[in-house]
């Protein structure tokens, strides 16, 4: 390839961070466009230039007519767009719009990244969720576009990539979830039915392929994936220890068509193998020390006086039995022991004497009984379900033991609060290592606490993640019943 200027959107993140390597390497001037939504400054590359934005800024940002635009820069987590669509609006339908006008002005070749949920369950997952809903039409316009104004573009589709660099977190990679579980000593959480397949491929495969795109390819249906497939449950296999099954989830298709057929005409064939990686990975990596399938959950109140927010918690329950949930909540909730709850796998733990006003015992005495329930068991991690009087319980074991601290904000309103409530959720939510909630709850809880909500939870993350990600759905099912 000769010295061409090339614009990679989402050039900080997994693909985009080896495409760019591979450009340098090819001798390309690289621009990386990244707003830095999921990408990461630590994959920074010498020598590629980095500038932060929006794509629906890209005109602003980049003054000059690239010879390629690889447009990587999209929301790209399936079942989290359901939470929310007005960030995946925001990033792949305006940002979009703004590439393929850009595109349209300097006349230069665009490869557009897909998604293969385009064709997940014979073309029904496409209009299933907000991103596969979004991917997709946004390869309809890019073809549009492209053969109405005679440009050259080329269009291909992921399959499930993975390899060095993965995330972890909220906007995680499957592959690379199952390795922190293993790592940190968890189970591997499973969303069911876990027979769901899936055509793994590994990242430098993907840029092999869009090496070659860039260069000879042009039109639709380049198919980017490895033939292999694999379910969900035989790659928790391969990393072996226990298994936990999360409840179905909206969007997740069952498999995807694959067609690799102009791709290969340009020469392509994967080279890599998921359980060849695996291997490598389990050979240099010990498993962490075995915890129990156990969390820690603080709520002001619990069974039988109940709201949204602990609803969706015995729901989860109830579909999660092999987890056991210790609840730290009141005692003005009415009941003894665990016998007054209907799930089994909920075990309540109520401090004060009866009063109403015991909630306000909850940061003192709630953290000694959490604090002994702590000594006794290996949790995965702690959970509060909304930032309250138990989380502040939460915030203070997180403060002496360093058990990973979840808050989930339910139908919580932070935009009304009083002086003193703004003084003590500054505090909570400080502490906690993730806050999760609406748009504009997230909003609310950033400006008090002045941090970033969404950063990893360590040891805890990937099956926090997972777990919160359930109850969330749960949740929004229940608002919208």
């Amino acid at each position: 390839m000769e010295r061409n200027t090339i614009l990679v959107t989402g050039g900080a993140g997994l693909v985009g961070t080896n495409l760019c390597r591979r450009l340098l390497e090819h001798g390309c001037r690289v621009i990386s466009l990244d707003n830095y939504f999921a990408g990461s400054r630590d994959n920074h590359i010498a020598g590629v230039e980095y500038r932060e934005g929006h794509t629906k800024d890209i005109a602003r940002h980049i003054p000059e007519t690239p010879d390629i635009i690889y447009h990587l820069g999209e929301y790209s987590r399936v079942e989290q767009s359901l939470l929310e669509p007005d960030v995946v609006h925001d990033l792949n339908v305006v940002g979009t719009a703004a590439v393929v006008e850009f595109w349209k002005e300097k006349k230069c070749k665009l490869v557009y990244a897909g998604s293969s949920t385009k064709f997940g369950d014979g073309g029904l997952a496409r209009s299933a969720t907000p991103y596969a809903a979004s991917k997709a039409a946004n390869t309809e316009l890019v073809k549009k576009v492209g053969d109405e104004f005679h440009l050259p573009y080329a269009i291909t589709y992921f399959y499930n990539v993975y390899g060095p660099g993965e995330r972890a977190g909220i906007y995680g990679t499957l592959v690379e979830a199952f390795k922190q579980m293993y790592l940190s000593g968890a189970p591997l959480a499973v969303t069911s039915p876990g027979t769901q397949r899936r055509n793994f491929t590994h990242v430098d495969d993907i840029v092999d392929a869009l090496i070659m795109v860039g260069d000879r390819g042009q039109g639709d249906e380049y198919g980017l994936g490895n033939a292999t497939s694999f379910s969900v449950l035989e790659v928790a296999h391969m990393f072996g220890g226990s298994i936990v099954m999360l409840p179905a989830r909206a969007g997740n298709r069952m498999q995807s068509a694959l067609d690799t057929t102009k791709i290969n005409a340009l020469g392509w064939r994967p080279t890599r193998t998921l359980d060849g990686y695996i291997r490598e990975f389990l050979s240099s990596h010990p498993r962490g020390a075995m915890r129990e399938k156990r969390v820690l959950v603080f709520s002001t109140t619990f069974y039988p006086t109940v709201g949204p927010a602990e609803e969706a918690l015995l729901e989860l329950m109830r579909k999660m039995p092999d987890v056991q949930f210790d609840v730290v909540t009141s005692a003005f909730s009415h009941g003894s022991d665990d016998a007054a709850c209907p799930v089994a796998n909920a075990h309540i733990h109520r401090v004060g004497f009866g009063w109403k006003a015991d909630k306000y015992l909850l940061p003192i005495l709630g953290y000694h009984v959490a604090r002994r329930l702590h000594a006794r068991h290996s949790y995965l991690f702690a959970w509060s379900l909304m930032a309250s009087y138990a989380a502040a319980a939460g915030a203070v074991l997180k403060r002496t033991t360093n058990l990973p601290l979840l808050i989930t904000l339910a139908d919580q309103n932070l935009r009304d609060v009083s002086h003193l409530a703004r003084l003590v959720l500054r505090v909570i939510l400080t502490d906690a290592d993730q806050v999760y909630g609406a748009a504009s709850q997230e909003e609310h809880a950033a400006s008090l606490s002045g941090k970033t909500l969404r950063h990893s939870m360590g040891e805890g993350d990937a099956f926090a993640n997972q777990l919160r990600y359930a109850y969330a759905e749960i949740l929004l099912n229940q608002k919208s019943a």
